[in-house]
């Protein structure tokens, strides 16, 4: 039985396209993917992303346990948050998630939908030997991002918090159309915006007054299929597509959440030093179509007959008006300028090896 979130009645009597994703019910679209990919862009969206986990870390050894099973430093001040990899003993991903600082002894780990059951058995059969005490807060807590250049201008009238002191990746507590909220700088769209974490009773009403305060700029809901293609154009990675158990942080060129400079140990470290030392055989790598059409998930690349990758993402890309996609490809094909083909339908188009995000105009700060 899928789960609904607490604004499900309100993706109903908005029209939204509903289907299964991660246990919960969600809209995929409201008046379609391209129309809302644009909103977000230009203007401002909300989302519904109350089927992210959450995890609670609390205890003198908090730091000290996160620093185990993430690959990124933990050792944040209170008010700022980390992306990182949860590895397993090979470097392969357990998740990719975000992890915000509450107090020195106080985290919130928020993990992907569809890995929550996996990851809440994964973190807990690591905790021996640590003084922390772990909760599972998903079904305690809701979602609601709006996202967009416009989404300050949206936010300044609904809080008494000033915004423009929130810096990207730093968040506060405070109150959202008078309920309580974790309000924090992040998000996963290439544009400026905020990501409100409350519990489920406190959301249709901050749903609503978001929806009232951005009617002046043209706010729009956005379903998880303009979410798809907004993260895609700035290259960030998917759990399920880009990056699973098979990829480790190298090969997904996540080198950079890696705290292999300092002397702590985590899952995974031994494995990843000597890969990023040694150069993997094969990395993520963004292509752009030249021509029409785009290749999906599965899609195998080729250089002349032979095969040397394979599609993890694609799609138009709203925003630019070609195809792009994500792929692993075999080492060396990663090369910015590198051609090769993508089969699509029995037929071959030309992609080329570009530096990522494929749209560098966000307002992200």
């Amino acid at each position: 039985m899928n789960k609904k979130t607490a604004l499900y009645q309100k993706h109903v009597e908005l029209g939204a396209r509903i289907e299964p994703f991660a246990g919960y019910l969600m809209p995929v679209k409201y008046t379609g993917i391209t129309d809302e990919h644009k909103t977000v862009r230009k203007s401002v969206g909300v989302f519904d992303l109350s089927h992210m986990g959450e995890f609670r870390v609390k205890g003198p050894d908090a730091v000290k346990f996160l620093d185990y099973i993430l690959t990124n430093d933990a050792d944040v001040e209170p008010g700022q948050a980390f992306y990182s990899a949860m590895c397993y003993p090979d470097g392969g991903i357990v998740d990719d998630l975000i992890t915000y600082g509450i107090s020195p002894e106080e985290f919130l780990m928020v993990v992907n939908a569809a890995n929550i059951e996996k990851d809440w058995a994964w973190v807990n059969s690591h905790k021996s030997g640590f003084s922390v005490e772990l909760t599972n807060e998903s079904d305690d807590t809701a979602l609601v991002a709006v996202q967009g250049p416009d989404a300050e201008k949206v936010m300044e009238g609904l809080t008494d918090e000033n915004l423009a002191s929130v810096g990207y990746y730093r968040h506060v507590t405070g109150r959202v159309a008078g309920k309580d909220a974790l309000i924090a700088r992040t998000g996963y769209t290439g544009e400026d915006g905020f990501e409100l974490y409350m519990e489920p009773a406190a959301a249709p009403a901050v749903w609503d007054a978001v929806m009232k305060a951005g009617k002046e700029f043209g706010i729009k809901p956005v379903g998880l299929g303009a979410r798809d293609t907004l993260r895609l154009e700035m290259g960030y990675l998917l759990y399920g597509n880009d990056i699973d158990h098979s990829v480790t942080p190298v090969e997904a060129r996540l080198g950079w959440v890696l705290k292999l400079k300092t002397d702590k140990d985590f899952i995974g470290r031994e494995v990843l030093e000597r890969q990023k030392r040694e150069k993997p055989s094969r990395y993520i790598t963004g292509f752009e179509v030249k021509g029409k059409g785009f290749p999906r998930h599965g899609a195998e690349l080729f250089d002349g007959s032979g095969k040397v990758g394979v599609v993890t993402s694609g799609s138009i890309a709203p925003t630019l008006g070609y195809g792009i996609c994500l792929a692993l490809v075999e080492r060396g094909y990663h090369k910015t300028g590198t051609r090769l083909e993508a089969e699509v339908r029995n037929r071959r188009i030309p992609v080329e090896a570009v530096k990522l995000p494929f749209y560098k105009g966000g307002s992200r700060k």
